[in-house]
């Protein structure tokens, strides 16, 4: 006998009357219906046989054995962070026929009369936070599946950590119910709600007014707050962060971060990539939370400590910028050593010959095939009615590659 089809049938926000009249159809067809038993109770005078969706692989085994006509109640839009994933890898698709619907983010979006073209949408019930917070904080607009450990107030303090309040918040709640709430607040008022276990978080990005003022590439040196000049400086910065080759979605360590410029501009040239600056002068790190503040760098985090220890417990990087040591440069290269991933690079910028001699030979002596480049940079300067060029000391910019010639 041929296999009967699955029917993957999405309800709306509200009981029976948010299914379309073809699902209605379907589902009075069918001899077994299974969902969760808020589905289930939407239809009492259902005459086969119900089933509650609790254990996923008992629920696969009996689809791959079943004769029977089948309906499967979802929420809203089944492909969208939906149970047909999961069906879909473990069943024939040309077994599985679905009805989608109403989503409960679409119904949000439209109750707080907000457009969601231009949204992304993460799901972190279930998940983990972080990889969701690092798309949240690259976007315009967020919609949030949150669950009772990745509550809204959870991502409200990884997102205050982060530097990255400028939201304005909505949490919604019990939708399509009649005790469903929508409130507007800040990142940091979300921290003072309790919200029901059934909730949609919105986040809406809101601006400074001086935000645009300032280039993706090629900030003033004198707009970051610093301490004795440990900044890499615009020109140097640029050949820096050309040498990292950098991609959207790369993970960057930038050790010894100082004034953390080079995380800044390298969050603008990577908004969805994910950025560790790591620092341990007590001084550095009141200017570089100054400086994520104003610049808005919302996908760089701040790692306090001292390298090589402070990067035990970071991700695996695709680059990493040494911009300072603390005299721990072979300790750090071998941290770096273990964990780079395939293809990745290592930059290096030495202002000394004799930081420049060691760190070429430690990279080397470790595998990697490495290239300096000496950057002689020369600014003009007024002496009377006349322009002179003024040089500055030059800055040895090393590039890493493991093995490879």
């Amino acid at each position: 006998m041929a296999e009967q089809k699955i029917y993957l049938v999405g309800a709306g926000i509200t009981g029976w009357e948010g299914f379309g009249s073809k699902a209605l159809e379907i589902i009075a067809k069918a001899e077994v219906m299974i969902g969760h038993q808020r589905h289930l109770d939407c239809f009492p005078e259902f005459a086969g046989q119900k089933m509650p969706l609790d254990d996923l692989p008992e629920i696969l085994d009996f689809l791959k054995k079943t004769e029977k006509r089948v309906a499967l109640l979802a929420s809203g839009d089944p492909t969208f962070f939906g149970i047909s994933r999961f069906l879909l890898r473990n069943l024939p698709k040309e077994r599985i026929e679905i009805f989608p619907n109403v989503t409960s983010m679409q119904y949000a979006f439209a109750q707080i009369k907000e457009p969601w073209d231009d949204a992304i949408f993460v799901s972190v019930h279930g998940r983990g936070m972080h990889p969701a917070v690092d798309k949240i904080v690259a976007a315009e607009k967020a919609c949030v599946l949150t669950d009772k450990v990745n509550t809204p107030a959870a991502i409200a303090a990884e997102l205050i950590e982060r530097g990255a309040e400028g939201y304005e918040a909505w949490l919604c709640e019990d939708l399509g119910l009649a005790g469903e709430k929508f409130t507007k607040t800040s990142v940091r008022g979300l921290l003072e709600l309790k919200p029901s276990d059934l909730n949609i978080l919105i986040l809406i990005r809101t601006y400074e007014p001086n935000l645009t003022q300032y280039p993706l590439i090629g900030i003033d040196d004198e707009e970051f707050q610093t301490t004795k000049k440990l900044i890499t400086k615009q020109e140097v910065r640029a050949v820096t962060l050309a040498k990292l080759q950098l991609q959207d979605d790369l993970v960057l360590w930038d050790v010894g971060a100082g004034s953390g410029s080079v995380s800044i501009e390298a969050s603008n040239l990577m908004p969805n990539g994910r950025i560790f600056a790591v620092e341990q002068n007590a001084q550095c790190l009141a200017f570089i939370r100054e400086n994520l503040k104003k610049f808005m760098a919302r996908n760089v985090k701040l790692v306090e400590g001292d390298a090589p220890d402070a990067l035990e417990e970071l991700p695996d990087p695709d680059r990493v910028f040494i911009g300072g040591s603390g005299g721990h440069l072979e300790e750090i290269i071998i941290a770096v050593d273990g964990r780079l991933k395939p293809e990745g690079l290592v930059v290096l910028n030495a202002v000394t010959l004799d930081t420049l001699t060691k760190a070429v030979e430690f990279l080397e002596d470790h595998g990697f095939t490495t290239e300096a480049a000496c950057v002689n940079i020369a600014k003009t300067r007024s002496l009377t009615e006349y322009k002179m060029f003024e040089a500055q000391n030059p800055v040895y910019v090393i590039t890493a590659r493991k093995g490879g010639e």
